[in-house]
C-alpha cells in the first residue's frame, strides 16, 4: 500500500505577502545600517558611565590610588552632610524661583510675539539667541554686566537715582541674579514652544467662541489655555530638569559663592570629585540627583496621564 501525501500549493497571496516584506526589511535594514553606529556611540556614552560611576559610588577613590570597597556607606552619609543639605536647600530655592517664571514668561512673550506686526522674524530671533549661545559666554558676559564697581547693571541704577547693588557678591542676592541670568538665557526655549502651540490652537474653537460673544481674555482662559496644556507639561517637566542639573552658570559666575549661597547640587559634585578628589561620594550625590530627577519628572508624567493631559 503507497502513501501519497499532497504538497498545498502556495498560493498568489502568500507569495505577494512575501514579495511586500522584503522590501520592508530592506528598508529597516538600510536605517539601522545609517542609525545603528550613532545609537551605539550614544548608548555607549550614556550607560556605560552611569553604570561605572554606580560602582564608584560603592567606593572611597581620589582618582589615582586603587579604590576601596565600602559599600554603602557612601549612600549613609548623605543624610547627615550639611553642605549636602545646604545645595539641595539652594537648587530648590532656584527651582521654584526659575520654573514658574520661564513659563509664565514664554508664554507672555509667544503671545506678543503671535501678533502680526512689522519685524516679527526680528523680534522671534531676538528671543531665540540667547537660549542657542553658550551658557559660559551667558555667565562671563552677566559677570561684566552686574559687576558692583563697572558693571552696566549699576550703572543704571546711579542714572536713575537708585542706590547701587552688590548683585553677585552679595549671599542675599547672588541666588536671585543667577535666576534672573538663568531666564534670560532659557525664556527663549519655552516662547518658541508655545509660539508653535499657539499657532496649532484650531481656529474654528476660536472662531465659535467669537462667534457665541466671548472676549479675548474668556477666548484665552477657556479656549487657548486648554490646548496648552500639555505644553505647559512638557515645559515644566523640561525646565526643572534644567534648574536641577544647573552647573555652567554657577561656575563662570559665582563658582558656588559668596559664601557657598549659590552652590547647588550639581556644583557640589563638582566640588567633591574634581576639587576634593572623593570621587565616590561624588558619585553617590549625582545618584542620589538622578533618583530625584527621575522621580519628579515620572510623578508629573503619571499624573499627567491620569489627568488625559499626555505630553510625552
Amino acid at each position: 500500500m503507497t502513501l501519497t501525501f499532497a504538497v498545498p500549493a502556495r498560493t498568489d497571496a502568500q507569495r505577494a505577502k512575501r514579495q511586500t516584506r522584503r522590501p520592508a526589511i530592506r528598508r529597516t535594514l538600510t536605517g539601522w545600517a545609517f542609525a545603528g553606529p550613532a545609537t551605539i556611540i550614544v548608548v555607549g556614552l550614556s550607560l556605560f558611565p552611569a553604570i561605572w560611576a554606580f560602582f564608584i559610588s560603592r567606593t572611597k577613590w581620589n582618582g589615582i590610588a586603587e579604590p576601596q570597597d565600602i559599600g554603602w556607606r557612601n549612600y549613609e552619609r548623605l543624610a547627615q552632610d550639611p553642605d549636602l543639605a545646604a545645595a539641595a536647600q539652594h537648587t530648590l530655592v532656584l527651582t521654584v524661583l526659575f520654573v514658574p517664571a520661564s513659563i509664565l514668561l514664554g508664554l507672555l512673550i509667544a503671545i506678543a510675539l503671535n501678533q502680526r506686526i512689522r519685524l516679527i522674524g526680528f523680534y522671534r530671533t531676538c528671543i531665540f539667541v540667547p537660549y542657542v549661545a553658550s551658557a559660559a559666554a551667558t555667565g562671563i558676559l552677566a559677570g561684566y554686566v552686574f559687576n558692583p564697581q563697572f558693571g552696566a547693571a549699576n550703572e543704571a541704577l546711579r542714572r536713575l537715582g537708585l542706590p547701587t547693588q552688590q548683585f553677585l557678591e552679595n549671599p542675599r542676592q547672588a541666588l536671585l541674579v543667577v535666576c534672573l541670568i538663568a531666564l534670560w538665557g532659557e525664556v527663549g526655549f519655552t516662547t518658541v514652544v508655545y509660539l508653535a502651540a499657539l499657532q496649532d490652537v484650531p481656529r474654528e474653537l476660536v472662531e465659535a467662541a467669537t462667534m457665541d460673544g466671548a472676549g479675548r481674555w474668556r477666548i484665552f482662559r477657556s479656549v487657548t489655555l486648554p490646548q496648552l496644556r500639555p505644553v505647559t507639561l512638557f515645559t515644566t517637566v523640561w525646565q526643572s530638569i534644567t534648574a536641577l542639573q544647573l552647573f555652567d552658570l554657577i561656575y563662570t559666575t559665582t563658582r558656588g559663592g559668596p559664601m557657598n549661597s549659590t552652590q547647588t547640587i550639581v556644583y557640589y559634585i563638582y566640588e567633591l570629585a574634581f576639587q576634593t578628589r572623593r570621587l565616590g561620594y561624588g558619585a553617590a550625590v549625582a545618584y542620589l540627583l538622578f533618583a530625584v530627577t527621575l522621580l519628579l519628572t515620572a510623578l508629573v508624567i503619571w499624573r499627567s496621564r491620569r489627568s488625559g493631559e499626555e505630553a510625552f
